[in-house]
């Protein structure tokens, strides 16, 4: 794996003062925009995006270039650009962290994108629980204002871009990029019915990209590097590094960038990354992209059903299907010792699903509440071996029956729990006065014995 370490938006981080705008240009921030804007034609721009291979890094991991080059370009309609900040996903946090430590490494990917995409005025939508990270934006963007890289004519090219900081509505579901547009309208944050989409008919009904704030804040180190060298990092279509959140019972939890393509057992278990597994415990099971992904237990994140190494990249993670495999979502990578109780873990997960629906489709709607319920039934001992089956039956006809993807992340977590753990849930109710004990967790068959 060529340039196996290096760091395309973590290797200035540590910088002391790197979120002002004369450290971060000391150490080559905003290059990249005299590039694009004195350089480069907007075409030129989307053609090393889609060299780069880069994927969508919010979760869906859709090629950025394609989805730059399906924008509609009607005359006499604006065309804006969208940062999804929101970041609501439990066990994700690496966006906001970039953003606090170093808001322009943003800004410069989302000025360069824009005049890509031929957008004028451009948003990044943030979690509305962030004030803090909003309060660094707006400081760094009136910064970028007064140094002309935003306003009219930018570095006398002609080009105009207006750039604002949104907070957001406060619900998991405005990270759905639909709801997402629905909320910077004004409106409630329900998903659109899709077509048309966004890129057709988006923010104020005119074409719209949607990107992460890590998509976006690789695409300068891109134009300055060219989408050649990104491609060349990583492992086939796993190109370019990922930020992975890591959380849960590892020695050193906090944000990583990674080269795509290092084998779970490394991340987990290297001093360069999480440390290994907290002193006295063992691993147990991990979530690894974010809660709305399959958990899979240790055997199976660790290496593939074929026995082979399974690798931090998307097609690795998958490998196997939901049946032994899950995704490499938004990276939010939680790992779990043997204290953990995966009933309880579940229950957890999905109250959240349940409170964050819109309510929109019933599947969604009804069955994340009963999901929630069963699973109440289950972890306090008064639960029976068919809630077991129910669950599965409920997760199964929520999956692929709603607008939006809230519903198959909130069955999938569910339908993956009982399928590698069934034997944890089937302890809940033969053993419930043992099993709703302070602290107590299934041990395995022993207990059964």
């Amino acid at each position: 794996m060529a340039n196996e370490r290096i760091k395309i938006l973590t290797e200035h981080l540590d910088v002391p003062g790197i979120e002002t705008i004369d450290v971060f240009m000391k150490h080559g921030g905003y290059r990249s925009v005299e590039k694009a804007l004195k350089q480069m034609t907007p075409e030129e721009i989307v053609e090393e995006v889609k060299k780069s291979g880069v994927r969508g890094r919010g979760g869906a991991g859709f090629p950025m270039g394609m989805k730059w080059s399906f924008l509609a370009k009607p005359e006499g309609k604006p065309r804006y650009l969208v940062c999804n900040a929101d970041e609501s996903e439990p066990g994700t946090f690496k966006d906001h962290w970039l953003m606090m430590k170093s808001p322009h490494t943003l800004i410069e990917g989302m000025i360069v994108s824009s005049f890509a995409l031929g957008a004028k005025t451009s948003y990044i939508y943030v979690r509305g629980e962030l004030m803090y990270v909003i309060k660094i934006l707006e400081k760094a963007i009136a910064e970028a204002y007064a140094k002309g890289f935003l306003g009219k004519n930018i570095l006398g090219s002609g080009y105009d871009l207006d750039l604002y900081v949104q907070p957001g509505g406060g619900a998991y579901i405005c990270g759905e990029e639909t709801a997402l547009l629905e909320s910077l309208e004004g409106k409630r944050g329900n998903p659109r019915n899709k077509p048309p989409f966004p890129a057709v008919q988006g923010l104020y009904a005119c074409p719209t990209v949607v990107n992460n704030v890590e998509s976006i804040a690789n695409v300068p180190w891109i134009l300055l590097n060219g989408g050649e060298a990104y491609a060349k990092i990583g492992i086939g279509r796993s190109t370019g590094t990922k930020l992975i959140s890591a959380s849960g019972h590892i020695r050193k939890q906090g944000v990583y960038e990674i080269p795509l393509g290092i084998s779970v057992e490394e991340f987990i278990y290297s001093d360069e990354w999480c440390g290994g597994i907290r002193d006295g415990h063992e691993l147990k099971a991990v979530v690894a992209g974010g809660s709305s992904v399959p958990i899979l237990p240790a055997n199976l994140i660790l290496k593939l059903a074929n026995g082979e190494p399974r690798l931090m990249t998307y097609e690795s993670l998958a490998d196997g299907g939901f049946q032994t495999g899950t995704m490499l979502g938004s990276g939010g990578f939680i790992v779990m010792d043997e204290t953990t109780c995966i009933v309880h873990n579940t229950w957890t997960f999905a109250r959240f699903y349940h409170h964050e629906s819109c309510g929109q489709c019933s599947p969604c709607r009804e069955g994340t509440g009963w999901m929630a319920r069963v699973l109440e039934r289950l972890e306090h001992g008064k639960g029976s071996m068919h809630d077991i089956d129910l669950l599965v039956d409920v997760a199964k006809k929520i999956e692929g029956n709603t607008i939006c993807p809230l519903g198959d992340a909130a069955a999938w977590p569910v339908a993956a729990a009982i399928r590698h753990f069934r034997e944890e849930f089937e302890w809940h109710v033969t053993h419930p006065e043992e099993a709703t004990q302070p602290g107590a967790v299934y041990r395995g068959a022993l207990e059964l014995v």
